[in-house]
């Protein structure tokens, strides 16, 4: 019999200590929650507020393309500002800035489709601005102890608020008139953005000698090493299929329901899908898993895609979508999981977390923009078999992560033995 079965059932069920949250964590949850609170409001309808006024899947995916290439310029000019700064000064301009657009929406309302194009810049600039800060901040608020509960409980919080929001939206929308109730939601939006970077205050900056920003190194890093560049290419993957699934969706459930809060309101559901899957890998989650739980939310995002080919109708959308919501988040903690163990092992020790991160940006849109293309291409006029098997290739397509996470054990181990001889004397050289 082992000693933890010995303890009382309370002790034996407690938090390990090395894998509790420190209060920087559970304040960088509260901040995220509160975003993603205006953001899914907001976020979840201004696709569809796109739609309403132009009808047009054409607008819609030159938008969402533009976002997507702007994101890692953004990234790109956020982790020089963090590493000349600090992460806080890039992740409370991202929330400012994402702001600024949603009161600028308000103020613009039906004119937001005449200029759509520089809307799309200034929201991808503002995301990426964001993100590159979250992005950070994750890594050093969390240790290799307690990150893969990190992400969990922090996909467990940002999808409660996920869930709230579009619940929300979808009330306010559905009781007012015309599109009226958009702007409410925008200007809602606005003031939850406002208390983001408010509360994000209470997270102080981090002083530190390493100034220098070595992205325009990155690409011979890769070259050097293969399993970051494998890594970096299992992003490129994911974004195959995240790039139309963060705005077909909610068209989709709009032409099916053809009622906004109905969209709302099955939002909700799939959000609380979601919510429940992250609790449970927050709770049963395991490292040195990743291939294995690839596989797994490959084969029922693939599995939930192939109901569509019978035909793009309410019952088939909401069952693809609900194996999406079990399985995606799967997919999305291994591989930020992952990527974080690997920042830790490329050199200097974690200080090119900034340029790990803008270069996983670039590779993770790079995938996004493209499959908005190919959507395009295929499927401009929303014809129901052509969606059907646009979503199923992308699936499919997931099962390349599978490839790209296997047999680099061996090598990994060769690149931390061969950075552990010579990280002394790479210490030294930086510290003369």
């Amino acid at each position: 019999m082992s000693l933890l079965s010995r303890l009382p059932l309370k002790q034996r069920t407690a938090i390990e200590p090395h894998r509790r949250l420190s209060r920087e964590a559970a304040t960088t949850i509260t901040i995220h929650s509160l975003f993603q609170f205006g953001a899914s409001m907001a976020g979840l309808f201004l696709n569809l507020y796109l739609w309403r006024l132009t009808e047009d899947l054409v607008i819609n995916g030159i938008y969402n393309m533009i976002v997507y290439v702007m994101t890692p310029i953004a990234f790109a000019a956020g982790g020089w500002i963090a590493k000349r700064k600090d992460r806080m000064v890039t992740y409370r301009l991202g929330i400012l800035l994402m702001a600024l657009f949603y009161l600028l929406v308000v103020l613009m309302q039906e004119n937001v489709a005449k200029y759509y194009l520089p809307f799309s810049v200034l929201n991808g600039f503002s995301a990426g601005m964001y993100w590159m800060g979250y992005l950070v901040l994750m890594y050093d608020v969390s240790t290799d102890g307690n990150r893969i509960r990190f992400l969990a409980l922090n996909m467990v919080f940002f999808n409660a608020a996920g869930l709230a929001g579009p619940a929300l939206a979808g009330f306010i929308i559905g009781n007012s008139e015309g599109l009226r109730g958009y702007t409410i939601t925008f200007a809602l939006s606005f003031v939850m953005f406002c208390i983001a970077a408010f509360v994000s205050l209470r997270i102080p900056a981090i002083r530190t000698r390493h100034k220098a920003y070595y992205l325009n190194l990155m690409v011979i890093l890769m070259r050097k090493n293969r399993v970051w560049l494998r890594s970096l290419c299992s992003f490129f993957v994911l974004g195959l299929l995240q790039g139309i699934m963060l705005f077909l969706p909610t068209i989709l459930l709009y032409r099916t329901v053809g009622r906004e809060d109905m969209v709302g309101y099955l939002g909700v559901f799939f959000s609380g899908v979601l919510i429940a899957s992250g609790y449970v890998i927050s709770r049963v989650a395991q490292e040195g898993r990743a291939r294995r739980y690839i596989l797994a939310s490959s084969t029922g995002i693939a599995a939930g895609a192939a109901f569509l080919l019978f035909d793009v109708r309410l019952w088939t959308v909401a069952v693809f979508m609900i194996l999406f919501s079990i399985f995606n988040p799967l997919a999305i903690n291994t591989l930020n999981s992952d990527y974080y163990k690997m920042i830790g092992v490329l050199p200097l020790k974690g200080q090119l977390r900034n340029e790990a991160v803008v270069v996983r940006e670039c590779f993770l849109n790079a995938g996004r923009v493209l499959s908005i293309a190919l959507l395009l291409v295929f499927a401009a006029d929303l014809e129901p078999g052509r969606l059907a098997y646009v979503l199923l290739g992308a699936s499919v397509l997931q099962y390349g992560i599978f490839w790209l996470l296997g047999g680099r054990d061996g090598e990994a181990e060769r690149i931390r033995r061969k950075q552990n001889i010579s990280s002394g004397g790479v210490r030294g050289e930086r510290n003369g």
